[in-house]
């Protein structure tokens, strides 16, 4: 099983950026696919998750500022990210969860002030 996050980088507050996991090895329609965060010092958050149905829950505090999706036919779950802030600075990571959890390596995002 292979989960692999892309798509981070630098970008400037206000600024938007979309992150990808494509994943291998599992049956992705089947998974719960998730965004997790962790910022430097903190605990890793959920940020939202994608249920196999395709229904999208957020974290409270990111309500409107990002969207998750999924495409069943490329194995790939996205994290559309706008009016980036500073604190949104932070490591990203996904999540494929049914019966079993798996977790990608990470892609960071740095938004500057």
């Amino acid at each position: 099983v292979q989960l692999q996050a892309f798509g981070g980088g630098l970008v400037q507050a206000g600024g938007s950026l979309r992150l990808s996991c494509e994943t291998s090895g599992i049956i992705f329609s089947l998974y719960k696919m998730s965004w997790y965060r962790q910022a430097p010092g903190k605990q890793r958050e959920l940020v939202a998750f994608i249920t196999s149905g395709g229904t999208p829950k957020y974290a409270d505090s990111l309500k409107g500022r990002f969207t998750i999706s999924r495409d069943n036919t490329k194995n790939t779950v996205f994290l559309q990210m706008n009016s980036l802030k500073p604190e949104d600075t932070a490591v990203y990571y996904c999540n494929a969860n049914w019966r079993s959890h798996y977790w990608g390596q990470g892609t960071e995002l740095t938004v500057s002030s």
